[in-house]
């Protein structure tokens, strides 16, 4: 496969317009810059060459160049005679930070507004790379949940999870009537600190015919680590959402300088 076509979709391919007052140059320029920013080029990689990048996009190979030109500038990528270009930002992820109160109320506010079917609910052995998440040996199990949640009939969520230190059986029917927050509290978990990854995944065919979509269509992965007191992991949730049915806000503002 070609760079353009393992690097770009189809959509972005075709995203250059001629008849806009953008010039095709600055398109091309900024659809490479968001991806070194956003780390889909990362530090050190080749860049496509100014022929590849007019072939892929349709454009002039004078327009390519410009766009690199562009990125050289901006100290994004490094060009050197014989050995092409590569990418000289460095990607780190940010986390962005909101109070874990408010957050938490939300989850639990939506669980209630919603509906949730159990797939799956029972005490297994979670794969190797969940073991690893929770420092597990081989044989340990936990609790494994499956659930599709719906909102006025229309399935928008796939709820994936693994949770250590809950025990006692817990029934079909509770975790489909009360928030997992709830049911955590009862079962005396405490959830201190929660990291949140957001990025994008491909329908399975069992997700897709959970979620009513097509195997392969584009879904909002949301994976969620939530951490007791002593920073240890207690609850692994991966959500798959129908983009179409369900979008992800956040509404921050910036932390108030204290005054001299």
């Amino acid at each position: 496969m070609d760079p353009i076509t393992s690097l770009f979709s189809e959509q972005q391919r075709q995203s250059l317009k001629q008849d806009t007052p953008t010039p095709l140059y600055h398109q091309l320029y900024t659809l490479l810059k968001n991806s070194i920013l956003s780390g889909t080029l990362q530090q050190g990689s080749q860049m496509p060459t100014e022929q590849q990048l007019a072939d892929g996009f349709d454009i002039s190979r004078i327009t390519a160049k410009r766009a690199m030109d562009e990125l050289a500038a901006e100290k994004l990528v490094e060009r050197r005679r014989g050995k092409g270009t590569h990418v000289t930002y460095e990607y780190t992820p940010q986390p962005v930070k909101a109070p874990l109160v408010g957050m938490l109320q939300e989850i639990e506010s939506m669980a209630r507004r919603t509906d949730a079917k159990v797939v799956v609910l029972d005490q297994l052995q979670p794969p190797a790379h969940i073991r690893r998440e929770f420092g597990f040996s081989e044989k340990q199990a936990a609790l494994r949940v499956v659930r599709v949640r719906s909102r006025d009939g229309e399935p928008f969520g796939y709820y994936s999870s693994w949770t250590r230190g809950i025990t006692k059986k817990i029934g079909v029917r509770t975790m489909e009537s009360k928030p997992r927050l709830e049911i955590f509290r009862n079962h005396g978990l405490e959830i201190a600190h929660v990291t949140q990854t957001l990025t994008a995944e491909a329908a399975t065919a069992e997700v897709a015919q959970a979620l009513d979509t097509e195997v392969g269509a584009p879904l909002l992965c949301l994976v969620r680590r939530s951490y007791d007191p002593e920073e240890k992991l207690v609850d692994y949730l991966h959500v798959l959402y129908r983009p179409d049915r369900f979008q992800y806000q956040m509404d921050l503002t910036p932390e108030e300088v204290p005054k001299k």
